[in-house]
């Protein structure tokens, strides 16, 4: 199952509400569970070069099935991981993107970027619990 624009489009109103409450302005990518693009949303005056940010965390968040947040870790010097983000044609595996899910099951994931990587955490948060 995948989300459904409806849901989306959810998403996207649930993480511009919070980006307004915390006063910043966001870039908001929300991509199905194969990583395919299903709704994106520039707030007024959000960085242009956030754009692809947001983009490539929903991308990555969808195609490893766990949040930038948790992969982070795992990218550092010295871990297992380390510069995986040169794959897949360039992931974001700092925070700001989150998996999708209707119970148990993937249907998505959300990209978020414009801020610092703890506000984006908290927009996309806020983005995912629409669900």
């Amino acid at each position: 199952m995948n989300i459904t624009l409806a849901q989306a489009e959810t998403v996207i109103a649930a993480a511009k509400k919070k980006a307004a409450e915390i006063n910043t302005k966001m870039d908001i990518c929300v991509v199905d569970a194969g990583a395919n693009l299903v709704a994106f949303a520039r707030m007024d005056g959000a960085w242009l070069g956030s754009i692809d940010i947001a983009m490539k965390k929903a991308r990555t968040a969808a195609w490893f099935t766990m949040g930038t947040q948790d992969l982070s870790p795992l990218v550092q010097p010295g871990q297992s991981l380390y510069n995986i983000e040169h794959s897949n044609g360039g992931l974001i595996t700092f925070p700001g993107g989150v998996v999708l899910k209707q119970g148990d099951e993937i249907i998505g994931a959300l990209g978020v970027s414009g801020s610092t990587v703890e506000d984006d955490q908290t927009v996309a948060e806020a983005g995912a619990g629409a669900i």
